[in-house]
């Protein structure tokens, strides 16, 4: 779904624009750029409504006007916006066998020091025995096929935690393509890391009855994204 708004769209964002209306609009977020400096210089708005980390691609919603915002955080915190996501990952020791699909649940502790979050198994406290600092963290997931050396996965984020995606996968030892943080064996060498915020869906704030929902395939498709793109539609791949 497209609608143009009646107002201008930044040029730097015309190839990548998914969406806009006159409150809000979706952009291909690029890996490496971040979400926080997404918005025009020197102009209030379009801002971002949530975060990407700045190694990820995909949809990212922003919003034109104050009350938009609002309306759209509202839908985050009330978990109205389906979040699905792709991750190519590292291929875990054989004797590492997971469900093929499933649902994961943790306490997520952020380290801002450190710029990461850390998983927990739910029902386990922190060393002091509170969880005030604690967040819970859930997501869906799905393996839809394989590679030679990675998996392929789709997922469900119920929640949405900094660092969430990264951190739950870590915590049963599953490692993102690229993500050195969270464990991988080696960086990408054009940067970013392979999870992509494959599609949004979420109420339209001119019409709060009306869902919208915006898909995006990664912003530079290699013969990995390709293959991934294959599993998705054939259930299998072929390298």
């Amino acid at each position: 779904m497209r609608q143009e708004a009646t107002h201008a769209i930044d040029t730097a964002w015309k190839d990548r624009l998914l969406f806009s209306n006159d409150a809000c609009m979706v952009i291909n977020k690029l890996p490496g750029e971040s979400s926080e400096s997404i918005n025009r210089q020197g102009d209030k708005f379009p801002t971002p409504v949530h975060r990407l980390d700045m190694p990820v691609s995909g949809c990212l919603l922003l919003a034109r006007k104050s009350g938009a915002a609002a309306f759209l955080g509202a839908a985050f915190a009330g978990h109205e916006v389906e979040k699905h996501y792709w991750a190519i990952v590292e291929k875990p020791p054989k004797d590492a066998a997971l469900p093929p699909s499933g649902e994961l649940v943790h306490w997520l502790k952020e380290n801002r020091k450190a710029n990461k979050s850390f998983a927990r198994a739910f029902g386990e406290t922190s060393p002091n025995g509170q969880r005030t600092r604690l967040k819970k963290a859930i997501l869906r997931y799905r393996f839809i096929g394989e590679g030679d050396r990675y998996l392929f996965m789709e997922i469900d984020l119920v929640t949405g935690r900094r660092h969430q995606i990264r951190a739950q996968l870590a915590a049963i030892g599953l490692h993102i393509k690229g993500d050195l943080k969270y464990g991988a064996r080696r960086s990408e060498k054009a940067g970013g890391i392979r999870l992509h915020a494959y599609s949004l869906a979420f109420p339209n704030p001119l019409a709060p009855e009306e869902t919208i929902r915006v898909k995006a395939l990664p912003p530079v498709m290699d013969s990995l994204w390709i293959a991934f793109t294959k599993s998705v539609n054939t259930g299998s791949v072929d390298n």
